[in-house]
Order: C-alpha cells, then structure tokens, then sequence
C-alpha cells in the first residue's frame, strides 16, 4: 500500500492549557500535512483579516509548527497492525515534501 494512503492522527496542543489539546485524523499523510497547513493559513486569515492574498514560504510553517506546545502524528501500519508515532521534525519533513510536490504538479 501507498506510504501516503495510511490513516493519520495529528495531536496537538497550542498552548499550555491542557485544554487546548485536541486531535484531527485524516485517511492519508498527503491529508494530514493539507490539514496542518490549512490550520496556518487559518490562522494567518485569522490574524490579517484585511489581507486578500496571503503568502508564506516554509520557514514561516516551521515557525508555526515550532511554536505549537505539542505535535506529533500518529500513522497507522498495516504490517503491525497499529499505530506508529512521529516527531514534529517527521511532521515538518512531510509538510516540506507534501508542499514541495503540489508545487512541482502546477
């Protein structure tokens, strides 16, 4: 099977209240990583609500994934029959890719 077609769990925290952690799952990696740079696009409209046209490049991602308290993904594998976890710099690495291959099919 397809590494990006594997059910994907993103947990994250935003703040250091434990009640801002919450999770987000998806059907694939591809998914997932839409997902995490939707939430910073959300929060850039959030923060520039007169700004039509919003741009960013990756260090700018990094940033806001560096600046989330928690994040971490939780990927699912056929061959075990369970969940594998991931790191932010794993999250980080698949937004990079995932970004980099949605540029290159334009």
């Amino acid at each position: 099977m397809a590494n990006s077609n594997k059910h994907t769990i993103v947990l994250m925290q935003t703040s250091q209240t434990r009640a801002s952690r919450t999770f987000m799952d998806y059907e694939s990696i591809s998914q997932a990583m839409d997902g995490i740079c939707g939430l910073y696009e959300r929060k850039l409209k959030e923060l520039n609500p007169t700004i039509r046209n919003i741009t960013y490049d990756i260090a700018d991602l990094y940033n806001f994934i560096d600046g989330l308290v928690d994040l971490s993904a939780l990927v699912y594998d056929h061959s075990i029959q369970g969940y594998l976890p991931y790191d932010r710099q794993w999250i980080k690495q698949r937004t990079f890719n995932h970004l980099k291959r949605l540029a290159s099919s334009r």
